[in-house]
């Protein structure tokens, strides 16, 4: 049945389904002419995505297949796209010239693109990294690689699951691959948050990997990059490499080096406290993440290298005062700030262009954009050398000026060559003879075509006479119709038009020849001498690299200054205790989106493991009490990220962990209630304490009953205060005014609260910490400003007020049943007829816009009503 179905398909149709049994989960991009065109379920899919015509055409007799595609020339709209869209797209070229060709054109996949494999610029986001991500899951740890092929940059490391997924969340891959047989682990661990393609078990296996790794790298151990050890790790890397080879991506030699990435160096932050304190996405639409405050960096390598500094801020006192210090350089000289930015801005993105260079991608205006960067290095050397400060010198030692290749580039390539290498004009003149002799060839002959034209307009007479050319009939004589009897018996008719014909003379084909081949010899030449400077450039692969890390380095601290000195930031003190004391400490991002004639409140925040262990913040809601936590949590991460602080000063005594609790996270797509949710997050904390760690907890316990939240969150504070190891600082902000207690029962506890001002029963938020715990939470009045309805708003007035009467020598319980009772009924307005008019007075009075006098006079109407 399969050899008849066969025998009925088309011979392009038999190639396609060939080509396409190779690739069977990619989107096969098929050339076919001067387009790219889908077919069956390929072609229903990109139709839904691109927005492009679904037809049909004939299979042979095997019936009808679905038909989408684009021209050739649009690629570059359409591929971003479908890669965009999660799809792996196969790109199947022509690989011969089908005018040299009888029958079927020879075709093959050039490229396998994926959402986290390619280096086209129109995919790739400019300040992003696109990274692609292997995981390998062992018994007990995992082990996760991340690549991102278009700059080279390969990092792995290992850990428990919930070490890997914290990093998965902080680099979000575009793509993540993993083993088969690992599809229930992943799902349990990620569900479908992410682009996954599927590999067979046996290329997860060590010795496969090791290999691989140890043939990309050219050693014979791994252990000069610090991961012989990682045994999950090198099988996660390698099987990246093998992902590469498989997708068509064989010239990564850009791939030189594999870095590990330290858990013990960076400061610990769970998933959820990179997510609630909104570091590099915010987490509702419209919101505003760190990143965004921070980030004024000059070059795409710069904003991405920023975005992993977020993630993973330092522990090491000596590696972040180095970057304070290049940040106070900056500050204080202005001019130097000025140069190193107006050097950085047209840089460009370096680290991708060599990157192109390496697997021969890159096009002649990239390589003139290289050699403009190139040209940029020696005054920004220069100016660093010059600053006199020990680490900006020793950047400067690291930049590598490529002279060679500089002048190289300068002296063979065109200042505004063309973007693809067969439009001419490549190469400038002086450089190969043979190239320089056939341009005159082709330019005098061109100026021939102009006196043959006007010499034959003068033999014939005919003025309208004009020589052209098109593709098919190359030169060729114009004449019009009215001339045409003029014509000489010796030329010969090409073509016949409606008010024209055209024709060729002996003279016009020998000198076509010689031009055309001299363009031909042209464009080889021409080509030959641009592969070579390619060449030459692959060679500087590595130092360009080592350029655009510096170079990063640099961006990112002058985004730090630049930030710092508008918005008045002041420079930490890193300390090597265990204290904590922030003087008017803000919050960088609330502060900015304020209205301007508003001032963001200040608040100071000390902390120790000795005496002011735990501060317990109560306050009414929207007083700032979850602005004070988040902010003083972002202090002491852009400290240690290397970054001046909002605040008046900062000692900071070296964080290692940073766990947040804040604000309410459902995951009810998944089934977790608000409360489970809350509970997951508060069990990663108290299970990975630290003595050096920063909590930050924001109304625990408030997603299930009175009692069971007063006690959680008791038991909580007492856990962190008597915990036997470590006395990890906490914020803890609660509603519950109960916990108030301990700070009466436990030495290193404090109560403080967010203060407001009640002023004629309206109440100021003053947005201040002060000491002191508060008895109120003034719910009842935020419900009136959220708008809540009257009736409701006076109703729960009255309730709290018998709540609170005699609150601790009756139970909460007995209490609520004594609640006075709403009596709906009013009966008694019912049976006066007075008492009637008296009700519907009142039911026009808005108590709420009423001034003193009106009520006044109200009630002395209300009282002649029933005399």
């Amino acid at each position: 049945m399969a050899k008849s179905k066969e025998a009925k398909e088309t011979p392009l149709m038999k190639q396609y389904n060939q080509i396409k049994a190779k690739y069977p989960g990619a989107l096969l991009l098929f050339r076919v002419g001067d387009f790219y065109e889908t077919f069956g379920e390929d072609a229903v899919k990109a139709s839904k995505v691109l927005n492009v015509v679904l037809t049909k055409r004939a299979n042979g007799s095997a019936s009808h297949i679905e038909l989408a595609g684009f021209p050739h020339h649009a690629m570059d709209n359409y591929l971003p796209k479908l890669v965009r869209a999660g799809h792996r797209v196969a790109i199947c070229d022509q690989l011969e010239d089908p005018k040299s060709v009888k029958g079927i054109v020879k075709r093959g996949v050039t490229e396998l693109v994926t959402p986290g494999v390619s280096f086209d610029d129109n995919v790739l986001e400019q300040g992003k990294n696109n990274y692609l991500a292997s995981i390998a899951f062992g018994k007990e740890e995992a082990g996760v690689a991340f690549l991102d092929i278009s700059t080279g940059e390969f990092m792995t490391a290992t850990g428990k699951p919930g070490y890997i997924d914290k990093l998965i969340q902080s680099f979000q891959p575009s793509e993540i691959i993993f083993s088969k047989g690992d599809r229930a682990q992943y799902e349990a661990q990620f569900a479908d948050q992410y682009n996954t393609h599927t590999l067979e078990d046996w290329i997860y296996a060590f010795d496969f990997a090791y290999e691989k790794l140890t043939n990309q790298f050219k050693t014979n151990s791994l252990k000069g990059f610090g991961i012989e050890n990682l045994a999950e790790g090198i099988i996660a890397s390698g099987a990246i490499l093998h992902y590469l080879e498989a997708t068509e991506h064989k010239d990564i030699d850009h791939i030189a080096t594999i870095s590990r990435i330290e858990e013990e160096q960076y400061v610990w932050m769970d998933k959820f406290t990179v997510r609630n304190l909104e570091l590099i996405f915010p987490q509702q639409e419209g919101g505003v993440p760190l990143i965004d405050i921070l980030d004024k960096t000059q070059t795409p390598m710069g904003s991405r290298m920023l975005k992993r500094w977020m993630v993973l801020p330092l522990k090491d006192k000596i590696a972040i005062q180095e970057r304070l210090e290049v940040v106070e350089a900056f500050v204080k000289n202005n001019e130097l700030r000025e140069t190193l930015s107006q050097s950085l801005n047209p840089m460009g993105d370096i680290e991708r262009l060599i990157s192109k260079v390496a697997v021969g991608r890159v096009n002649p205006r990239e390589l003139l954009q290289l050699k403009k960067a190139l040209a940029l290095m020696k005054p920004i050397k220069e100016e660093l050398q010059k600053s006199g400060i020990k680490p900006l010198v020793k950047f400067a030692d690291q930049l590598n000026l490529c002279e060679f290749l500089f002048e190289q580039i300068e002296i063979q390539l065109s200042d505004d060559p063309p973007l693809l290498t067969n439009q001419g004009n490549l190469i400038k003149e002086g450089v190969n003879e043979e190239l320089d002799e056939l341009r005159k060839i082709a330019f005098s002959g061109k100026d021939f075509l102009l006196q043959l034209q006007n010499k034959e307009k003068e033999r014939t007479g005919i003025s309208s006479l004009k020589v052209a050319y098109n593709k098919v009939f190359g030169y060729y004589l114009e004449v019009s119709n009215a001339h045409k009897d003029k014509v000489p018996e010796e030329w010969i008719r090409k073509q016949t038009l409606v008010n024209a014909e055209r024709y060729i003379t002996e003279e016009l084909k020998i000198y076509e020849e010689k031009i055309l081949g001299a363009e031909d010899k042209m464009l080889v030449i021409e080509q030959r001498i641009f592969q070579e400077l390619v060449r030459l450039a692959n060679d500087y692969v590595n130092p360009i690299q080592q350029n655009a890390r510096v170079i990063s380095t640099v961006d990112c601290l002058l985004s730090f200054a630049l930030v710092a000195d508008n918005n008045k930031y002041v420079k930490p003190n890193i300390t090597s205790e265990k204290a904590l004391e922030i003087k008017q400490g803000r919050h960088a991002v609330i502060e900015k989106q304020l209205p301007h004639d508003e001032e963001y409140i200040p608040n100071d925040v000390t902390m120790d493991n000795d005496e002011q262990q735990i501060i317990i913040i109560t306050g009414p809601n929207m007083a700032g009490k979850s602005a004070l936590l988040r902010q003083t949590a972002l202090i002491v991460l852009m400290a240690q990220i290397g970054c001046y602080v909002p605040a008046k000063s900062a000692e900071i005594g070296i964080v290692d962990k940073i766990f947040t609790r804040v604000g309410a996270s459902d995951n009810l797509s998944k089934g977790e209630s608000t409360f489970m949710v809350e509970m997951t997050e508060t069990a990663s904390i108290l299970n990975n304490l630290s003595d050096r760690s920063l909590i930050l907890m924001d109304e625990i316990g408030r997603g299930t009953s009175t009692y069971d939240g007063v006690s959680i969150a008791w038991s909580i504070v007492e856990f962190l205060h008597n915990h036997p190891k470590f006395k990890a600082k906490t914020l803890f902000a609660t509603h519950y005014h109960e916990l108030n207690q301990l700070a009466t029962d436990f030495p290193r506890i404090h109560n403080y609260n967010v203060s407001v001002k009640e002023i004629d029963g309206e109440i100021i938020f003053m947005r201040k910490l002060k000491r002191g715990g508060s008895e109120h939470s003034f719910g009842i009045h935020v419900a009136h400003l959220a708008g809540m309805p009257n009736p409701v708003v006076l109703r729960a007035n009255e309730i709290m007020h018998h709540l609170e009467k005699d609150k601790i020598k009756q139970g909460f319980k007995q209490n609520m049943q004594e609640v006075p009772k709403n009596n709906y009924q009013l009966s008694m307005f019912d049976a006066d007829p007075a008492m009637k008019e008296v009700r519907e007075l009142l039911d026009q009075i808005d108590i709420n816009t009423l001034s003193p006098v009106e009520a006044l006079l109200k009630l002395n109407e209300l009282k002649s009503k029933i005399r």
